[in-house]
């Protein structure tokens, strides 16, 4: 049975925490560990993990040394993994409860290092638990393959859903970008030739605003996009411009799911 070592960032998240926590440890596919980093919250968050870890010995929480913002925190829990997968979820979203079973499966079936899954979208006062989900029409479905040149036009994988292969690839670091880390980890990942691809069935829950809200904070994204473009990846100005249409025209199209 393949360990999936689990990778969530947590920063003053006590109100979504548990729900999230929760949904990792009622995975059918049991051989998880779950690697906490708190980015030094200043709510009962680092308390809330210390509770479960005394319950469960496959939550690890560690408090990050200096607040360092999500990407960094994701790279210390990748740092003290042991897992053969890495995959990730963010403190506020949620796995269903046969998320990993069915990814495990869908992997090696197609021998792919790089997946990802289909995924719903929730309001941002949802209280309930992942065994308490009931699937609605909000949901924001998987491409079912996605080379480096596809992903370049348009970011198509949902970070809370991703899972790499950690005996293929290796032990992959998010880059140190203040945002879009996960988008660049993708893109990287799949500039070295490995492509990715896409389960069709919705296996995660992500929290987002009201149907049709394009949020300010997605709007910031733009300039971290162009940045990623022009810096990361390396791509001319016509190029950049082109992937940074396509980046806002899918923000647009996911904001009214």
């Amino acid at each position: 049975m393949p360990l999936v070592s689990v990778v969530m960032p947590v920063y003053n998240s006590a109100a979504t925490l548990g729900a999230a926590v929760r949904s990792v440890l009622t995975q059918t596919h049991a051989d998880v560990e779950l690697l906490v980093t708190d980015d030094r919250s200043s709510d009962s968050s680092m308390d809330l993990l210390m509770e479960f870890a005394a319950q469960d010995e496959r939550v690890l929480p560690k408090t990050a040394p200096e607040r360092g913002g999500a990407g960094r925190a994701r790279n210390l829990a990748i740092e003290r993994a042991r897992g053969d997968y890495i995959a990730f979820l963010d403190s506020d979203d949620l796995w269903l409860p046969e998320k990993t079973e069915k990814q495990l499966a869908f992997a090696a079936e197609g021998d792919a290092p790089l997946t990802f899954t289909s995924y719903f979208k929730m309001d941002a006062d949802y209280a309930g638990e992942s065994t308490d989900w009931v699937p609605n029409g909000r949901v924001i479905r998987a491409r079912g393959h996605v080379h480096y040149r596809a992903m370049l036009r348009r970011d198509y994988i949902g970070a809370l859903t991703a899972m790499y292969d950690r005996n293929a690839l290796g032990t992959r670091l998010m880059p140190e970008m203040r945002k879009r880390q996960d988008y660049a980890l993708w893109l990287s990942i799949m500039r070295d030739g490995a492509d990715a691809r896409g389960l069709a069935e919705p296996l995660a829950v992500y929290r987002a605003g009201q149907t049709g809200s394009l949020s300010s904070n997605k709007l910031s994204l733009v300039k971290y996009n162009w940045s990623l473009y022009r810096e990361h990846e390396d791509l001319s100005v016509p190029q950049a411009t082109r992937a940074l249409a396509g980046a806002v025209w899918q923000s647009l199209r996911n904001s009214r799911i």
